[in-house]
């Protein structure tokens, strides 16, 4: 299967041991989820979307996305641009994140709509997510949910992670009403329930799954930190307990992991319900380590189709 993730790749400056070290990385929500995809999946075709500056450190992003199987044929350079940094503080495993994106050319990455489309049209399977939207202006926006809008109609499986941060957004009406915007041209869509409960009001995950499935979503799989896991594919729908842990070290990409494991279900072709016990072992296994991107122990996937 050809797999298209689509947005923004940034330096991760991730804390270490001693106090005020950082340890310089690449990750983005929709990266990491290609980088452990490329992982579970070594058969599968993985591509990512985005655009990067003409500096010296785009050229070693692209290096090292490379470096980890995930082709890079449709990045498009940007003159004069670079790309965007984040800093991750942590507190007992729970981070938070400062930013500097101002600079960021993925920030353009939806400004060619032949260059958008004609990746998709070479994928099986997109993904895009809340921030890849977030990222960019209007018109950027636009064009991307019309381009996933017209792949979901050619027949591809088009995925999409709300993924609310809300300090990217002019407004919580303008993130919420260009989510569902979002969420109306995709085929699965992975939200999480405690920031759905925060800005959509949901009462459960039930109603979160509701409203997915009211936009036009034919597979919702709703994330709920430790709680169980909550899905619905057509007329199947339940729930996946999730393995409980001693303790957690950061929660960073625990998500993007999570959706990784989705995706490499949807590449193989397995049961929904393996899919998701995957996402759960691997989220957990990626809260146990530092930064977003944490080395991938094959035991995990031994068994997985």
């Amino acid at each position: 299967m050809r797999v298209l993730s689509i947005g923004e790749c940034m330096a991760e400056l991730a804390p270490l041991a001693a106090p005020a070290q950082y340890r310089m990385g690449f990750a983005g929500d929709t990266f990491n989820a290609a980088w452990y995809l490329a992982r579970l999946t070594p058969d599968a075709s993985v591509s990512y979307f985005t655009a990067v500056g003409d500096d010296a450190i785009s050229a070693q992003m692209l290096g090292m996305i490379r470096d980890n199987g995930i082709d890079t044929s449709h990045v498009q350079i940007v003159s004069k641009r670079s790309v965007g940094l984040y800093l991750i503080t942590l507190d007992k495993g729970e981070r938070s994140f400062t930013y500097w994106r101002g600079q960021s050319a993925a920030r353009q990455l939806a400004q060619d709509a032949r260059a958008l489309s004609g990746a998709m049209d070479q994928a099986d399977l997109i993904y895009f997510s809340g921030i890849t939207l977030a990222i960019l202006d209007a018109k950027g926006r636009e064009t991307l949910v019309d381009a996933a809008k017209a792949a979901r109609a050619a027949g591809k499986l088009v995925a999409f992670d709300p993924n609310l941060r809300p300090h990217l957004w002019d407004s919580p009406q303008e993130m919420t009403e260009t989510i569902m915007q979002g969420a109306a041209v995709s085929s699965i869509a992975l939200p999480s329930f405690e920031d759905e409960a925060q800005w959509f009001g949901d009462g459960s995950p039930e109603a979160t799954l509701n409203r997915y499935a009211q936009a036009g979503a034919d597979t919702i799989v709703v994330k709920n930190g430790a709680e169980a896991v909550r899905y619905r594919a057509g007329r199947d729908e339940g729930t996946v307990i999730v393995p409980q842990l001693a303790s957690v070290v950061d929660t960073t990409a625990a998500g993007d992991s999570f959706n990784a494991g989705i995706l490499a279900g949807l590449a193989k072709r397995v049961p929904l319900v393996e899919s998701i016990s995957l996402s759960c072992r691997l989220a957990g296994h990626v809260v146990q380590g530092n930064g977003a991107l944490v080395p991938v122990d094959q035991s995990l996937v031994d068994g997985f189709a």
